[in-house]
C-alpha cells in the first residue's frame, strides 16, 4: 500500500510516499480503509520530531486526524463491522477517565503511525462511528479539533446557557468551539485577524467580533462585551501573546481553557491575577473516547457544520502542510485519499 512517511531521518524534507505491506487485522483488531485526513497544528511539529522522544521513531506515518471505511475484522470484534465508517481516536488507549501518561502518549501521528496511508490496522476500541450526515471530509475533521473544543467547553467546564465565552481565532478547534458554544445556549465573542474573516465567523453564529490587529488591546473592548463582568469561559488559542489580556477579561471563577500556543509558548504575565480572580487554568488536549461519542451524538441531534477551508489530494501533503503554516485558513484543511 501506499503511505506518507518521514523516513531516513527527521525534517520535512525527509516526507516521501513510500511502500509499505498491507497489514492483517488480528484478534480485536479493524482494517481500515482510509477516505480523508485532515490537518492539525501538531503535524507541522511531528516532522521536525518537535515532541522529542514522545514523537516516536523512524519511519513514521504522519498526521493524526481521519475517517476511514471498515473492509476487515480480526475474530472477536464487536464494536464495528465491515462497511462502517468510523474515524481512529487521537489517544488509541484513552477510553474514559482521567488522564494519565500511558493513556496520553499513544497518539497517533506520532508515536503511533498516523491517518496518511491507503490502510491503517487499528484495535477495535481505538475508533468510533461517524453520522451518515457527515461526508468524508468533514468526519475526517473531528478526531482532534472537534474533541479538543468539545472537552473544553463541556467535559471540563460544563458550559451553561447564557453564559459568555470568548474564543479566539478561525482555526478547526476555534470554530468547532464556535458551534458547541452556541449549541449550548452561550453568548460567543470571538477575535480575528481580518474583518473578511470576522463576516464570516458572524454568519456562523458569533455574537460579538473583534478585530486583534486594528485593536491589539482587544480585552477591554471584549471585557466591555460582558457589561464589565468578564468571561466565564475562554478558548485560548494564542498563548504567550493572548494569554495576559485573556486574564485581564476573564471573570472571576471563570475557566481559561489552555489549548494552544499559537504566539508562542513562554509565559511572562502577572500570576497574581490567576490568584486573586481563582481563575482555573485548564490545560486541554483532546479527550477520551467517550466524550468523542458524548459529542458526536450533540453533534448528530443538532446537525452541527463543519468548515473545511480546503481540500488536497494524497500526493500534495508537503503543499497541504504549507498552507497550514501560512495561517490563512478559516476553518479545516482536509486531504483527500
Amino acid at each position: 500500500m501506499q503511505v506518507f512517511q518521514i523516513q531516513d531521518d527527521w525534517g520535512m524534507a525527509n516526507l516521501q510516499i513510500a511502500e509499505r505491506p498491507r497489514p492483517q487485522p488480528g484478534p480485536g483488531q479493524v482494517l481500515l480503509r482510509m477516505l480523508a485526513s485532515s490537518l492539525n497544528f501538531r503535524d507541522l511539529v511531528v516532522p521536525e520530531r518537535g515532541y522529542g522522544s514522545f514523537t516516536g521513531t523512524l519511519p513514521l506515518i504522519p498526521i493524526s486526524d481521519g475517517v476511514g471505511e471498515v473492509v476487515e475484522v480480526g475474530p472477536g470484534v464487536t464494536r464495528v463491522a465491515v462497511g462502517d465508517r468510523v474515524c481512529p481516536t487521537f489517544f488509541q488507549g484513552w477510553i474514559a477517565g482521567e488522564p494519565d501518561l500511558a493513556r496520553m502518549t499513544a497518539s497517533l501521528g506520532g508515536p503511533i503511525d498516523g491517518t496518511m496511508a491507503e490502510f491503517m490496522c487499528l484495535s477495535e476500541q481505538g475508533m468510533v462511528k461517524v453520522p451518515a450526515y457527515l461526508s468524508d471530509l468533514e468526519a475526517a475533521a473531528l478526531p482532534c479539533a472537534a474533541l479538543t473544543a468539545w472537552s473544553a467547553l463541556q467535559t471540563h467546564a460544563a458550559l451553561a446557557p447564557g453564559e459568555r465565552v470568548l474564543v479566539q481565532g478561525s482555526g478547526g478547534v476555534a470554530l468547532f468551539a464556535l458551534a458547541f458554544a452556541k449549541l449550548a445556549g452561550a453568548q460567543v465573542t470571538v477575535i480575528s485577524s481580518s474583518d473578511a474573516k470576522i463576516e464570516r465567523l458572524k454568519a456562523l453564529g458569533a455574537d460579538a467580533t473583534i478585530n486583534y490587529r486594528t485593536t491589539p488591546e482587544w480585552s477591554k473592548p471584549a471585557r466591555e462585551i460582558t457589561g464589565g463582568r468578564g468571561f466565564d469561559q475562554i478558548v485560548e488559542l494564542g498563548g504567550e501573546k493572548t494569554l495576559p489580556q485573556s486574564l485581564r477579561c476573564i471573570r472571576p471563577g471563570g475557566t481559561l481553557s489552555m489549548i494552544g500556543v499559537l504566539s508562542g509558548s513562554s509565559l511572562a504575565t502577572p500570576l497574581g491575577l490567576i490568584i486573586t480572580r481563582q481563575v482555573r487554568l485548564q490545560g486541554v488536549t483532546v479527550g477520551h473516547r467517550d466524550g468523542f461519542e458524548a459529542m458526536l451524538r450533540a453533534m448528530e441531534q443538532h446537525r452541527v457544520p463543519v468548515t473545511v477551508d480546503r481540500v488536497f489530494e494524497f500526493a500534495a501533503l508537503k503543499d497541504a502542510l504549507a498552507y497550514l503554516k501560512s495561517g490563512a485558513q478559516f476553518g479545516k484543511i482536509c486531504i483527500r485519499h
